[in-house]
């Protein structure tokens, strides 16, 4: 098996205090690869690392089978990155800071500029500033330098931070489109996890700079368990009413107005009827799988796959 990018052991200190610590990541060839945490779990800084724009306290870093030093200028000019806020030269165009940043990666297919635009979507913008840009555009034409070079490995963090349903969409497919077609490795992070589940063929979970778990998402899928999710007012009354007149045992209430049966062995009809019988005024009955987020959670809370 061929791995883009391997860690081993990095950790990075600031004053004393690990930010990151004893970090083990494994990313193959052509994945899609989602890093998932809370705000402060180390993602931005173990990707700063990758990058050599932090030097780990101690631990190493493999790209492309070679150590990673300060010195790896090459091994560089094959990524594409994007690292927390995107910054451009506001008063030239988009056209102008797509030509520069080619220069000074020493990129000479021009051709790749238009290329890219239309990749993101940033049409009919060959005269504008940056300066008059939206948020969503200047995230769109981080992506377009982040792609320009047709890099081998891609670093996003958080890409789709001001984007709208559409844009988010778009870029979906496009990460898809830029791993399956190109074979292009791609280290992602976002906050919407519906998203990464969508995207990812692994995701590895962060919590105060240690590295919880590193699984594919075809594990996750095979692992989560169905459920069924009843929305009702009366959350306790209902579970009194499943265990004692049904006898089921696994039931979870999660919230004010919901609770899920698991491992449930009776028709959801009888379910609905008992409630009914037994005056429990039901909303809506659904019948569910596990996401992501529910194993993301579970994962953080200290627990192992939601069951």
């Amino acid at each position: 098996m061929t791995y883009t990018v391997r860690t081993k052991q990095l950790t990075r200190a600031y004053n004393g205090k690990e930010v990151v610590s004893n970090v083990n990541m494994n990313i193959r060839q052509g994945e899609i690869y989602g890093l998932l945490g809370p705000n402060g779990a180390g993602k931005t800084t173990v990707m700063k690392m990758l990058t050599n724009l932090v030097k780990p306290t101690a631990g190493e870093i493999e790209i492309f089978g070679e150590k990673l030093t300060p010195n790896s200028y090459r091994l560089l000019g094959r990524m594409g990155t994007i690292i927390e806020n995107p910054i451009f030269y506001e008063k030239l165009t988009a056209r102008e800071n797509l030509d520069l940043h080619c220069e000074y990666m020493g990129y000479h297919n021009k051709q790749s500029i238009a290329e890219a635009l239309e990749l993101v979507n940033l049409k009919g913008i060959e005269g504008k500033s940056v300066k008059d840009f939206s948020l969503g555009m200047k995230q769109r034409l981080s992506i377009a330098r982040a792609i320009l070079t047709k890099p081998e490995l891609l670093i996003l963090d958080e890409p789709i931070n001001g984007l709208d349903p559409v844009g988010i969409k778009e870029f979906r497919d496009l990460f898809k489109m830029l791993g399956r077609q190109y074979g292009i490795t791609i280290l992602i992070s976002s906050h919407i996890l519906a998203e990464i589940e969508l995207i990812a063929d692994t995701i590895a979970v962060m919590n105060e700079g240690k590295l919880l778990q590193e699984v594919s998402m075809d594990h996750i899928a095979q692992q989560t368990a169905e459920y069924i999710e009843v929305t009702t007012r009366s959350t306790h009354k209902a579970a009194y009413v499943l265990e004692n007149h049904l006898n089921l045992t696994n039931i979870r209430i999660t919230g004010d107005h919901e609770l899920r049966i698991y491992d449930c062995p009776i028709p959801q009809s009888e379910l609905m009827k008992a409630l009914v019988l037994h005056e429990v005024e039901i909303e809506a009955v659904h019948r569910k799988k596990g996401s992501l987020e529910d194993y993301f959670l579970s994962i953080l809370n200290g627990g192992g796959v939601v069951a």
